[in-house]
């Protein structure tokens, strides 16, 4: 039998909070975790997603930065705001959270949905990006196929939060689909669960809508403007987009790296966090 993963477990010995701020008049949900006057470190989540996306990576990172993993705007415990949401909507909730905790400049690192917006964040704000870190990052193509897969999961998932829909919604980020990420998918089933969330993922899915994407993708120009150092880092088995996609991603930035980790999905910081960890902070801590 595979040893049982546990959020829990994977927070014990690890000095973080829980907490809420009012970020541009959202309430926010957030995990931290390292001390205040280090460098900070802001981690995105994917569409649907929240904070425990990280919870396995917190304790390296906390070591070096001051890190906080956020839910996002719409998403998890944060304030919805009721309306279709779009990639600036995201980038104007994150940048008043900057404001909110006091920050002018943070890196960056995002996971899909959270991948786009931060992408977004670093050419509106290029003054408030250290550094960069697209993981597996959307916002670069319209793929039809995998946009109706991830409205189908997401909106059953919302709409009857059973065990078997939120842990199918789970195991596709998944490359391993022997595993039952039981405490992942508790944690996901409460969420959805909340009141109204069902309008709430309606909202979250206006960016898999072929109109509403379009005015919102990424191209040559976008990403052309990015100054940031920037980490692109791709799997071996991502649900999204294959790892031509991520190079092709990596190519429009100017100077930017990229790497592939095997063997995992849409989510290598918790399929593979020993690896992704390594990655991340041998990137991030470069001066």
């Amino acid at each position: 039998m595979s040893e049982y993963e546990s959020i829990w477990s994977d927070l014990q010995g690890v000095a973080f909070e829980q907490g809420y701020l009012d970020a541009g008049g959202v309430r926010t949900r957030y995990l931290r975790a390292g001390q205040a006057g280090k460098p900070t470190l802001i981690l995105l989540h994917g569409s649907g997603g929240h904070a425990e996306a990280y919870v396995r990576n917190l304790a390296a990172h906390a070591e070096h930065f001051d890190t906080w993993s956020i839910d996002m705007l719409g998403h998890g415990y944060t304030g919805r705001p009721g309306h279709p949401l779009e990639i600036p909507h995201y980038v104007a909730h994150l940048a008043a959270f900057l404001d909110a905790i006091g920050v002018a400049t943070a890196s960056i690192s995002g996971e899909s949905l959270g991948g786009w917006v931060a992408a977004r964040f670093a050419i509106d704000h290029p003054e408030r990006v250290h550094r960069l870190v697209l993981n597996t990052a959307g916002g670069s193509q319209a793929d039809p196929v995998v946009m109706q897969r991830i409205i189908t999961l997401s909106m059953a998932a919302a709409a009857d939060p059973t065990w078997e829909t939120v842990q199918a919604r789970i195991k596709w980020l998944m490359a391993d689909k022997s595993k039952d990420y039981d405490d992942i998918v508790a944690s996901r089933q409460r969420i959805y669960r909340q009141p109204g969330f069902v309008d709430a993922m309606r909202d979250i899915m206006a960016l898999q809508d072929p109109e509403i994407r379009q005015r919102n993708l990424l191209g040559p120009d976008e990403y052309g403007r990015i100054t940031a150092p920037t980490l692109v880092l791709w799997t071996s088995d991502d649900p999204t987009a294959d790892v031509t996609e991520g190079k092709r991603i990596a190519a429009m930035i100017p100077g930017a790296r990229f790497e592939v980790m095997p063997d995992c999905g849409h989510w290598p910081q918790y399929e593979d966090a020993a690896t992704f960890d390594a990655l991340h902070l041998g990137f991030l801590r470069e001066s």
